[in-house]
């Protein structure tokens, strides 16, 4: 992890009198994103992905870190994911509820890829002629792609932010020596050990 990454993920503080508007999404998929980590990384005795900020950290990522090839494909797959939830629920993704929204990660976190069909194209009748034959507008594959990398950025912004580090990881800012057979409640009680 990078200077430029780390930073990102602390300046992600929250500061309820802020209203977050992405840089790198539109706002309908940053909407998108916010209620896709709650459902992944929910706020119970440790904090959710809403107390630290992860979607505005994800966003942010993008647009600072991440490759052209990356961000193209991120929001390729942002976009395929809100078509597929309008075409699923007849509604804009700012409209859905957290029902909809945990359907929709069930859906596709507890899918295996091949089980996942994509869409074949019928130019002479869904699409103009002119259009790109590459693109794939509402591909069970892209959303599956997209909620495997929301879910692996959201995991790895939970488990390195500075308020899970110190507060819910094994933190020990001065790590003493290797100690091999000591009681587990002096060792951190079996916890990963915060860096």
């Amino acid at each position: 992890m990078g200077p430029t990454t780390l930073s990102l993920l602390q300046s992600c503080k929250n500061d309820p009198s802020i209203t977050w508007e992405p840089v790198f999404l539109n706002s309908s998929n940053g909407y998108a994103l916010q209620q896709i980590l709650e459902v992944i990384i929910p706020t119970t005795d440790t904090p959710g992905a809403t107390d630290l900020n992860i979607a505005q950290f994800i966003d942010s990522y993008m647009h600072e870190v991440a490759s052209e090839e990356r961000q193209k494909n991120f929001e390729r797959s942002s976009n395929s994911f809100t078509a597929t939830f309008k075409n699923q629920f007849n509604k804009a993704p700012e409209e859905g509820s957290k029902e909809e929204y945990e359907q929709m990660v069930a859906k596709y976190l507890n899918s295996p890829p091949e089980q996942l069909e994509e869409p074949k194209r019928n130019t002479e009748t869904q699409d103009p002629m002119n259009e790109d034959p590459e693109e794939n507008l509402n591909s069970d594959k892209d959303v599956y792609g997209y909620m495997q990398e929301v879910r692996q950025l959201g995991i790895w912004a939970w488990k390195n932010s500075e308020a899970v580090g110190e507060n819910v990881l094994w933190y020990d800012p001065i790590p003493g020596s290797y100690i091999p057979c000591a009681p587990l409640e002096e060792l951190g009680n079996g916890r990963i050990m915060s860096l």
